[in-house]
């Protein structure tokens, strides 16, 4: 998994993000999916039997190592990192990296560094007040496949998370709809 983790992972990292044609977008299958404003998990559960996540990593990263945007994202402080992978039913279908504020982590999101093989959006999307915004797509190429990317800025609670997915070759966005 080790190679996977490095080339998934490290071309999320290097995706240059770019603001949605929101009107082009938003008439497509690809846009339904990259556009959504709701919860992924949910999205995703929709199309098979058993989520699965399995959790990469999980650990922090200073201040420095966030680029320019992400600091004006979420703000200049040091952040949890969390890199899993979404499969459903057995195929990987969405590498996902969270950058998580270290003022995120506080009061009723305390857990949110706890999760394991719990998804972020089920965390999330269960808060009344939880919101996505600051929707940025891209398509990165991962041995020789064009794959579809999205990030956005998550809110609970009046607190940030930055999340950017990675839709695997398998996800059912690339599907056409049964």
């Amino acid at each position: 998994m080790s190679e996977f983790k490095e080339l998934h992972l490290q071309a999320l990292m290097n995706a240059k993000w770019e603001e949605p044609d929101w009107q082009t977008l938003e008439t497509t299958r690809e846009g339904a999916w990259l556009l959504e404003r709701h919860s992924m998990t949910e999205r995703l559960k929709a199309h098979c039997r058993t989520l699965a996540v399995e959790v990469l990593g999980l650990h922090e990263i200073e201040q420095s190592a966030l680029t320019e945007n992400e600091l004006g994202l979420l703000g200049e402080e040091s952040c949890l990192v969390r890199e899993v992978v979404l499969s459903g039913d057995g195929d990987a279908w969405l590498c996902a990296r969270t950058l998580v504020p270290k003022s995120t982590l506080t009061e009723k999101e305390q857990d949110i560094a706890d999760l394991g093989a719990v998804p972020l959006g089920q965390r999330v999307f269960n808060q009344a007040n939880a919101r996505r915004d600051a929707i940025e797509v891209t398509t990165v190429v991962v041995e020789g496949q064009t794959l579809l990317a999205r990030r956005s800025r998550l809110w609970v609670n009046e607190k940030p998370m930055l999340v950017s997915e990675l839709f695997l070759p398998d996800a059912p966005v690339y599907q056409e709809e049964g």
